[in-house]
């Protein structure tokens, strides 16, 4: 497989240095050491998809550093950024973020330029473009000598080269589609190459998940589990309504096969999709969810469980899909799940899902990370209404074989379902969503 070339852009260990400022006579009024400052991130001339905004907290405070963020450029963007070096902008704001009769609630304090040759990190060299404190804005009000203090940010910037194999959906997941390898020039760079073939089934067609409890390989306290939620996938919830009762949202199962017909991962839906009590919403109390399987060998024996996807539907001013991702080990003697990646995506216009440490805040207060190094997988998830082509990114240093990509595959297409799964119970599924469910 040949892998597509992209850039990991990094900017971290952000603080803010204001000038220090004789505090009022009164006490009132608005002072530097104690108003919020945030900052907000892009690439000069670029699409707002590699832009960001976060808080920023001040050195006086004796604040932690901001947490890093990370732009990930890809093969189209490097190619626009061919001709000449990337320049990033750093806009420093004081105050709140958001905006207030339609006027903005913060004022820009200034900006920074970092000039990045991402071609040099493109062709396999880390490059530093920034580490240290640098001047932004406009001396101190009342100053008009050179020498006179200016408020500073610190940062360390820089570019790496971030290979990844890409992989794309046919169609839609319930559709059994194929999924092809993007070639190394991106969409448009060469002919695509069929991988997988993807094959969903519900209801009695859905048996893959039956076999599991058969396999000799699994421990007892595995084997259990999966015996509850395969209970609970089967028998589903009594307090559904009449309607959920005709529209079931359980035993979906997507398979993954290798382009011999073997079957190599597969996502099956253990937890049944339902609404919570005086709710036509799946809640977060009560989320569905999917266990990722991989196959070991030939043989209904070889599964083994290699994640648990839960999802639900989230309340508040925006309304989107949750979820939640661990990574299953069998130490033996009993079983260890680790949370790798927990996060929301709109319902409307959708968005991507990702599992990388710069995205997950478990990983900063300590958690243990499975995988080496940065970003592992991204996976795009279209809103509801929208037909939907997954296209899977996974870390080349995560892949060792094509049973390795196949999971992320599969949790791709467990992800994609989940913005079926989990629309209100007022709104109908599509017919390819509701074939042979059990009555």
């Amino acid at each position: 497989m040949d892998p597509c070339a992209f850039v990991r852009l990094t900017v971290d260990q952000l603080l803010l240095k204001l000038p220090s400022v004789p505090r009022p006579s009164s006490g009132a009024g608005v002072h530097p050491s104690t108003t919020p400052c945030f900052f907000m991130l892009h690439l000069q001339d670029h699409p707002s998809s590699l832009s960001r905004t976060a808080p920023l907290p001040l050195a006086s405070a004796a604040a932690a550093h901001a947490d890093p963020v990370v732009l990930s450029l890809d093969a189209a963007a490097l190619q626009r950024l061919s001709a000449r070096p990337a320049e990033l902008v750093v806009t420093v704001h004081v105050g709140q973020t958001g905006s207030n009769c339609g006027m903005s609630a913060a004022r820009a304090l200034g900006r920074v330029r970092v000039a990045v040759d991402v071609a040099r990190a493109a062709a396999g060299e880390t490059v530093i473009a920034r580490d240290g404190w640098v001047d932004v804005g406009k001396p101190a009000s009342g100053s008009s000598s050179s020498g006179c203090p200016r408020a500073q940010i610190h940062m360390v910037v820089w570019a790496e080269p971030d290979p990844r194999y890409v992989f794309q959906f046919g169609g839609e997941p319930e559709c059994g589609p194929v999924v092809y390898q993007v070639p190394r020039g991106g969409a448009g760079g060469g002919q695509r190459q069929p991988v997988f073939t993807c094959r969903f089934s519900t209801g009695r067609r859905a048996t893959l998940s039956r076999s599991l409890t058969t396999q000799s390989s699994m421990t007892r306290s595995t084997s259990r589990r999966l015996r509850s939620w395969l209970s609970n996938t089967l028998h589903g919830d009594g307090r559904v309504g009449e309607h959920a009762r005709r529209e079931q949202r359980k035993g979906w199962t997507v398979t993954i096969h290798d382009l011999s017909g073997s079957p190599v991962a597969a996502a099956s839906m253990v937890t049944p999709f339902v609404p919570s009590p005086g709710s036509g919403r799946v809640s977060r109390a009560n989320p569905g969810s999917w266990l990722i399987l991989q196959a070991t060998g030939a043989g209904p024996s070889s599964w083994k469980p290699w994640a648990r996807l839960e999802a639900w539907r989230e309340r508040g001013p925006v309304d989107a899909l949750g979820y939640r991702l661990e990574l299953i080990f069998d130490s033996g003697s009993h079983e260890c799940a680790v949370p790798i990646a927990e996060s929301s995506i709109s319902t409307k216009r959708g968005g991507q899902f990702v599992i990388d440490p710069a995205t997950f805040p478990e990983v900063a207060n300590g958690a243990a990370w499975p995988f080496a190094g940065g970003f592992v997988m991204s996976s795009t998830v279209e809103g509801e209404g929208r037909a939907s082509r997954p296209t899977v990114q996974v870390c080349v240093q995560h892949v060792t074989c094509m049973g390795d990509v196949a999971v992320f595959v599969a949790l791709s297409a467990a992800v994609d379902l989940c913005m079926d799964a989990c629309k209100l119970f007022s709104q109908r599924l599509r017919k390819e969503l509701c074939q042979d469910q059990d009555e």
